[in-house]
């Protein structure tokens, strides 16, 4: 398994059987499309549908099988949401026996049922931009120990590239506010299964932007 991260909430994880796409809304914020003709494309918020075309787009709470990957869908608060709405999805996907989740704009509170629903994660997608937009390293590290994943990987911080409709934080304040030191930096990340059994506690890791 490989996996790219594009900036914002946006990243890439190539499987032996499929291409899964997260959250690709760059077009809104200045930069390219990285969506793909047959990619499965994911979306935790509302979205423009991909000018490629997909192989499907999964964007609703459920459990979907495509492709060799398992896929569950749980509906979420919004981090600007009222108590009761949940206009956020959060996904986590299994495919090569890795078990990945990404989270969204999550209000920082988990139920006991959607913990469960989580149940183990490998390596955990978490924004840490804040500004009262999404999440901040604060709120992120309250959401981390919640979920317990073996792997970290910030997403949707500063970056001079992109045009956040709200101004976010900085990469370094965000990892002092989770009080966690970075293992790693890579540009693509290549895994597999024995990775994650060698991995003490959580492991906070780096994607550097493509």
């Amino acid at each position: 398994m490989e996996i790219e991260y594009y900036g914002a909430n946006c990243f890439k994880v190539a499987t032996k059987k499929a291409n899964l796409v997260f959250d690709d809304n760059l077009v809104e914020l200045g930069l390219n499309s990285v969506t793909k003709n047959g990619d499965i494309a994911l979306f935790s918020m509302a979205h423009h549908e991909p000018s490629a075309e997909v192989k499907l787009i999964i964007n609703q709470p459920g459990e979907y099988e495509v492709s060799g990957v398992s896929i569950q869908g749980i509906a979420a608060r919004g981090h600007m949401d009222e108590p009761k709405q949940t206009t956020v999805t959060i996904f986590k996907t299994i495919a090569d026996d890795i078990r990945i989740v990404s989270v969204g704009h999550i209000y920082p509170e988990l139920s006991d049922e959607q913990l469960e629903a989580l149940g183990t994660v490998d390596v955990l997608f978490i924004p840490v931009g804040g500004s009262g937009y999404t999440l901040d390293g604060v709120g992120a590290l309250k959401v981390i120990k919640k979920i317990e994943p073996k792997m970290v990987i910030p997403t949707h911080y500063e970056d001079s590239k992109i045009k956040y409709t709200v101004p976010q934080q900085s990469l370094d304040d965000a990892i002092k506010a989770l009080a966690m030191e970075p293992r790693e930096r890579v540009g693509k990340l290549k895994l597999k299964p024995d990775d994650m059994m060698l991995i003490e506690g959580t492991k906070l890791v780096i994607l550097e932007r493509q």
